[in-house]
């Protein structure tokens, strides 16, 4: 579904700025989210403060079976950041349900279920438990995983890969779809047509960057995979960018993430054109930015006289 850019005028009135949202049908009390890998499903968080702060969780990964993941070391610090390659490591679609997801919706929050699969028939498998059992806000695609009938390319860098996996997922739900696409392309503008067109609600913009660290000493990759996805600082910038070309071309609902370390960052993304931000590398750094967030975007909003956080989506003077 695509809106069109708000050009009408606002009347500012000194009434506390609004940040409610509806996200392609998912509301929200506020535009802050959790990323999902950084957050689990809330648990570990929910002893630091109250979940209900938030405007919701995006969880961990699901796939359609239990995956233990990668060998270790599977993390690795960068300057400006962090390399991981966890490899999905989750409970299963089952547990997922059983177990996890109840706690979740004691809460006044969205939760949006990350799926994830290395078929297109995992992938609707998830689709399908999640759509049945209820309670779930929205779901988020994971399309960097690897295309095992495609040579491991991965659904987000492969055009035709990303419509059948898109089409096949919306054939078998109506909760809000947004698709998390992968920065490893050449042209995000083009791979977001293909989401869109192919049945997506929204964007989430945007997924780790394929990176590598090497141990000078042992002359050995730091991480067991070799290569694994970073993320923090040092991706907000092409994060941003790929936030404002996508929203640019088809002013899309879009929640955008990488690298946002404290209010300023959220707020270039928001400019750009996302209509929510997700935090991600930062919860293990500054775990209470989500917490405060949503009061510093009020307080940034009447800096600027404006009634609603919907007056600066896409507001960049560009």
């Amino acid at each position: 579904m695509v809106k069109k850019k708000n050009t009408q005028i606002h009347k500012y009135s000194n009434k506390k700025a609004e940040l409610s949202i509806n996200l392609a049908g998912i509301k929200m009390n506020n535009p802050v989210l959790v990323a999902s890998g950084t957050f689990n499903c809330g648990k570990e968080y929910g002893e630091l403060y109250d979940l209900n702060k938030l405007g919701g969780i995006i969880t961990k990964a699901v796939t359609a079976h239990r995956r233990t993941g990668n060998p270790p070391p599977r993390m690795a610090e960068t300057p400006a950041g962090m390399l991981n390659t966890i490899g999905l490591q989750n409970e299963g679609i089952d547990y997922f349900l059983r177990m996890q997801l109840p706690p979740l919706l004691d809460h006044d929050i969205a939760v949006i279920a990350n799926v994830a699969g290395s078929s297109i028939e995992e992938y609707v498998v998830v689709t399908k438990k999640l759509s049945r059992q209820g309670g779930v806000s929205g779901i988020e695609l994971n399309v960097s995983c690897p295309n095992v009938h495609k040579g491991g390319l991965a659904f987000g860098v492969d055009p035709k890969a990303l419509q059948d996996v898109v089409v096949a997922v919306r054939k078998e739900t109506k909760l809000p779809l947004f698709i998390k696409l992968s920065p490893n392309v050449t042209d995000i503008v083009a791979l977001a047509k293909v989401a869109l067109d192919a049945g997506a609600d929204g964007l989430s913009l945007i997924n780790t960057l394929l990176g590598m660290a090497i141990n000078i000493e042992t002359k050995k990759p730091r991480l067991s995979m070799k290569m694994g996805g970073l993320s923090g600082a040092a991706i907000k910038p092409v994060a941003v960018r790929m936030v404002y070309q996508v929203y640019k071309a088809f002013k899309c609902p879009i929640i955008g993430m990488g690298g946002i370390m404290n209010t300023e960052d959220a707020l270039e993304f928001f400019l750009a054109g996302a209509s929510a931000v997700a935090l991600g590398t930062v919860n293990f750094i500054d775990p209470m930015l989500a917490t405060r967030l949503p009061a510093e975007l009020r307080s940034y909003l009447k800096r600027q006289k404006a009634n609603s956080l919907t007056n600066i989506i896409g507001a960049v003077d560009a």
